[in-house]
């Protein structure tokens, strides 16, 4: 599986979104999950599983099958929630014990 931050450049702000979605999924317990970042030229349907961008460019990337928006970059119980969440949609079971709410 993997998690794709974009941004409208592909440099600061989708850099920082693939280490929080990282740290996120090493919170969660969950390994094994690849994670990159890149601009939004660059991207095309089927690149990864979850695309993950800022409510900035979310229209953007509507069309680039399940996208995570988030509301803010830095907010890590929103990031945790949300990667949970699309882990759940992808049929990958969080380890009880590691779920923070």
């Amino acid at each position: 599986m993997k998690f794709l931050a974009v941004c409208s450049t592909g440099l600061g702000s989708s850099f920082i979104t693939q280490l929080n979605v990282e740290k996120a999924l090493r919170e969660l317990g969950v390994q094994g999950i690849e994670t990159d970042h890149s601009d939004l030229g660059s991207v095309s349907q089927g690149d990864a599983d979850v695309i993950v961008v800022g409510r900035d460019i979310a229209e953007a990337a509507s069309g680039l099958g399940d996208v995570i928006v988030l509301d803010s970059l830095i907010d890590m119980k929103e990031i945790t929630q949300k990667v949970s969440s699309a882990l759940e949609r992808h049929g990958i079971t969080v380890p009880e014990k590691e779920q923070k709410q």
